[in-house]
């Protein structure tokens, strides 16, 4: 298959990239530019060349298809590099997105012209390795230290008018890009070549103290990660050595980052992000309802921040409080968000006013009865839910869908409420709902096709990460916590301080340890969980010493005190002499012997409950993938994405350790909570993995 062709404009040669979907550089592209490189450097009637592409967009990375083989001749550097060379003008057209590998090749041309709509980027930190092909070498050349630290380590995309700024790109033009390209190459003739790896970087600027303070500025973002790091050290190497030996240090740390588990981990969350949209059962050819007007009912925190994400994307919102003041209150806070996202720059005030002016507010059930989707996020408990879907049933049209952003609750229970339980379903949105990438779509048993493939779709355009996961006790993520929040209450309980075990899993790459999440959720939520089960089905010995703090009215941040103690407009947990009482005196009416265990032991135990309860939820089909897990517990739950999610964290560990892990831990502590999942123990024994099962079953 041909993949790049060529055609003569005159004295201008027009290279055209054509590999769709994204004109990936596959093995026949990259073999291509260097083919039509040489025709055009031994073609005379041939002064300057453009590099274009065909389709929606300019070069967006490397041939995914590639990563599990390792490319072939000709390598990437070697064509950027044989572009570079080149003794006539190159310029790049670009438009959509230059990414990655397809970014070095407009880095190897002499110029770059580009539509104003389009971005450019280098996200490989994102994969767990770097810049590989002298972007971490060029970028700072052309786009300075500052910028090209910035877009390196972020990975985030760079609108062409900013890069512009940096230099990057010589022109922006708003149409007829190729010929502007042409036009720019016809002008590049009389000054011939500009080579960005000949362009020299001011090293006084940029000492030892510079990159140190930079380090430091970066801490808290790349905690544990292993690539931002090197491609800190590479651009170092940038401003301090020539191109040549620059680009040789290059070759060397990305040979470290491909090496490297984070790698892997890092590219398996990649490719589980991508499969989370494939339903069994869900097609193309499945229809879709149009949602052009969705309903929230509740103007809190959730509400309002699940509204968000509707106007985010050009969707009105008509939001229902039962009183005024609550919903101007709500309504209040809304803009107060826009208004800060305003304040950063992040958008204009333009966009503010218009984002407001898509939600109306109402106090009335009949002002829903035109939506196309209507989502409560009411309070917790299953009377209240019951009475609002009654309410709905009663006004929304026929064919609208109905969701329910319950936590925990049983979805089935709350359709047959209705006269259309095909039509409703579980939107569980993540706090903050505006921030939090995490959706969990939840299928009831009655949910039709294509409301389920509408949510799925749907997730997508308001920038959610939507997974599927059947209907239990909440669902995967909260199900799996539950396990995980035990093991962390009995690890106190047995002898281990809250900020010891806070501090074992915040090492380990949490965000923050088990208590301080709890206190910021606010403890009551799981008081009041607990108080509508029945004790027999959870571990009282982790919950009752939280829930004697709870009934001090100590239920978390929010009330300045919870299981840590917090002084006044401050988020910083302290250790409580009050709550240590409680745990000691829980631990003496236990009659348990307080012995402390090492953040290793207090890890393993966390995170084996996890794996355990993961593999339960997999094999009784609540969740399609093992790899939708990782997606839940990456994107809702905090678990460090260089460890690629739970079950291929167990993948890594190997399923017969852990396995052998969880006997001893059920020998130890009894098969009531640690009796090993019969799917861990099959794959154990079979030599296999969670990745094996997923290919399995997708087969």
């Amino acid at each position: 298959m041909t993949t790049v062709t060529m055609e003569k404009r005159g004295n201008i040669a027009l290279l055209i990239v054509d590999n769709p979907p994204v004109n990936a550089l596959s093995h026949s592209v990259r073999e291509g530019l260097v083919t039509q490189m040489k025709v055009c450097a031994d073609d005379d009637s041939v002064e300057a060349v453009v590099v274009s592409c065909a389709g929606r967009t300019f070069i967006a990375g490397a041939d995914i298809k590639e990563f599990a083989t390792g490319p072939k001749a000709p390598h990437l550097p070697d064509v950027v590099q044989k572009i570079e060379n080149m003794d006539k003008p190159v310029v790049a057209a670009i438009h959509g997105t230059a990414l990655g590998g397809g970014l070095e090749i407009a880095l190897g041309c002499h110029y770059r012209v580009a539509l104003s709509s389009a971005k450019i980027g280098l996200p490989e930190v994102k994969l767990g390795i770097l810049p590989g092909a002298g972007g971490t070498q060029r970028f700072p050349r052309i786009a300075g230290v500052e910028n090209a630290l910035d877009a390196i380590l972020s990975g985030r995309h760079i609108k062409a008018k900013t890069a512009a700024s940096w230099g990057t790109i010589d022109e922006v033009v708003e149409a007829d890009l190729v010929d502007a390209a042409i036009e720019f190459a016809k002008g590049a003739i009389g000054k011939g070549p500009r080579r960005t790896g000949e362009m020299e970087i001011d090293g006084s600027k940029y000492g030892q103290a510079f990159f140190d303070a930079f380090r430091k500025s970066v801490a808290r973002k790349t905690r544990g990660y292993f690539a931002p790091e090197k491609c800190i050290q590479c651009i170092e190497a940038a401003v301090n050595l020539p191109l040549k030996e620059g680009l040789a240090f290059e070759r060397a740390a990305i040979g470290e980052c491909f090496v490297h588990p984070q790698a892997r981990a890092l590219q398996h969350m990649f490719f589980a992000e991508r499969q989370v949209a494939r339903i069994p059962g869900i097609s193309k050819e499945t229809p879709r309802r149009e949602i052009n007007k969705v309903g929230i009912i509740g103007a809190g925190t959730m509400g309002g921040g699940i509204a968000m994400n509707f106007a985010n994307a050009g969707i009105p919102v008509t939001i229902l409080e039962v009183e005024q003041a609550v919903l101007d209150r709500g309504l209040g806070v809304v803009r107060k968000n826009y208004e800060r996202t305003a304040s950063k720059g992040k958008i204009s005030t333009e966009e503010v006013e218009a984002r407001m002016s898509r939600f109306t507010g109402t106090m009335s059930y009949d002002d829903l009865s035109d939506c196309d989707l209507i989502i409560e996020a009411v309070f917790e408990t299953m009377e209240i839910k019951k009475k609002v879907f009654t309410a709905l049933d009663a006004v929304a049209k026929p064919g609208a869908i109905l969701a329910s952003n319950t936590s925990y609750l049983d979805v089935d229970a709350i359709a047959q409420v209705t006269s259309r339980p095909a039509d409703v379903l579980g939107l569980h949105f993540f706090s903050p709902a505006n921030v939090m990438r995490l959706l969990e779509i939840v299928r009831a048993e009655a949910t039709a096709p294509d409301v389920l493939a509408t949510c799925v779709d749907l997730a997508k355009k308001i920038g959610k990460v939507g997974v599927v996961s059947g209907v239990c006790h909440g669902f995967i993520g909260n199900r799996m916590l539950a396990q995980y929040g035990r093991e962390a209450g009995l690890n106190i309980i047995e002898g281990n301080m809250p900020h010891e075990v806070d501090k074992a899993l915040f090492d380990f790459g949490m965000p923050m340890g088990p208590m301080t999440m709890s206190d910021m959720a606010g403890l009551d939520i799981g008081y009041m969980n607990r108080k509508g089960m029945d004790r027999a089905d959870y571990d009282t010995r982790a919950a009752d010493w939280i829930d004697r703090i709870v009934e001090q009215d100590r239920k978390g941040l929010k009330t300045g005190a919870g299981i840590y103690d917090y002084d006044e407009g401050s988020r910083v947990p302290k250790p409580s002499l009050t709550v240590m009482e409680i745990i000691e005196e829980e631990s003496a009416k236990l009659g348990i012997e307080r012995i402390k265990k090492t953040e290793e032991e207090i890890v393993e135990r966390s995170v084996l409950a996890l794996i355990n309860e993961g593999a339960k939820i997999l094999e009784e089909g609540i969740a399609y993938r093992a790899s939708d897990i990782d997606v839940v517990y990456a994107n809702g739950y905090g678990f460090p994405p260089y460890r690629g999610g739970p079950m291929h964290y167990a993948d890594q560990i190997g399923l017969a350790n852990v396995y052998a892990k969880i006997c001893a831990n059920a020998e130890k502590y009894g098969e009531r909570w640690w009796k090993p999942a019969p799917l861990l123990k099959e794959l154990a024994e079979a030599g296999s993995s969670f990745a094996d099962y997923d290919r399995k079953n997708a087969s």
